[in-house]
């Protein structure tokens, strides 16, 4: 359970509202955050709690200090996985960090294989939708991304078989036509080798190593909305933040 913002320390409570800033692009990569000297004067707070938000950002990737400069604003150096960008995409309406974008590589109805038709609890030769995507930001490829959905919602949701990007990701869409919302998941992490279609997206060499996201998601009736599988681009990293208090 996490600590609501009332039971949460001040100096908790102050860095987790300029988390959402730096998250929602308000504060960009290179701003200053707030100086010891504006939090005490905004917040109220003393001199040490103010300063232990400079230090909690720190520690998570959110903030470096810069000598001459001050405390300037980072994103932590990790990839932003399907799960995150659907909570992104609720809490913010966007699925992207700050200079993240994507391109929609394909969009097609392609008979299930096995492996699919398990995974969307259809049967195998089944049509169902693959939609691929490539996710950029200023350090290269994130992640190339492959998600299939059952044939069906073509009928309620024919932009799923164009390669324009959806405002609201296949998450949202799926939800405005159809009502079914994303309420539970499994996400597995492994190592696989890299095809020969991703490894031309992602600039290596087929048949590598490479670390891998698989994400299934249920709507609130239980059944497979989305089945989802992420390569990772070279040098990226997987990182989850946990609440032990």
């Amino acid at each position: 359970m996490t600590d609501s913002p009332q039971a949460m320390a001040p100096y908790k409570r102050i860095a987790a509202q300029i988390k959402v800033r730096i998250e929602c692009g308000e504060i960009r990569p290179g701003d200053r955050i707030p100086s010891v000297r504006e939090i005490m004067r905004d917040e109220g707070v003393s001199t040490a709690t103010a300063t232990r938000v400079a230090a909690v950002l720190r520690a998570e990737g959110y903030a470096e200090s810069v000598p001459g400069i001050g405390t300037l604003a980072t994103l932590p150096k990790r990839l932003t996985t399907g799960p995150d960008r659907l909570q992104m995409l609720r809490a913010t309406g966007s699925g992207y960090r700050p200079g993240e974008r994507a391109e929609i590589l394909s969009a097609q109805l392609v008979p299930a294989t096995e492996e699919i038709a398990d995974a969307l609890g259809i049967e195998e030769g089944v049509f169902a939708i693959r939609r691929r995507r490539a996710y950029y930001d200023d350090r290269g490829v994130v992640a190339l991304s492959t998600s299939w959905l059952p044939g069906g919602l073509v009928e309620a949701a024919p932009e799923l078989l164009t390669v324009d990007p959806l405002p609201t990701m296949t998450f949202g869409l799926v939800e405005a036509r159809t009502g079914r919302r994303a309420v539970r998941r499994r996400d597995v992490v492994a190592v696989k080798p890299v095809p020969e279609d991703v490894a031309s997206v992602l600039g290596v060499e087929s048949g590598l190593p490479a670390l891998t996201m698989t994400n299934h998601y249920w709507d609130q009736h239980g059944e497979v909305t989305e089945y989802a599988v992420d390569f990772l681009g070279p040098g990226r990293e997987l990182s989850t933040d946990y609440n032990l208090e």
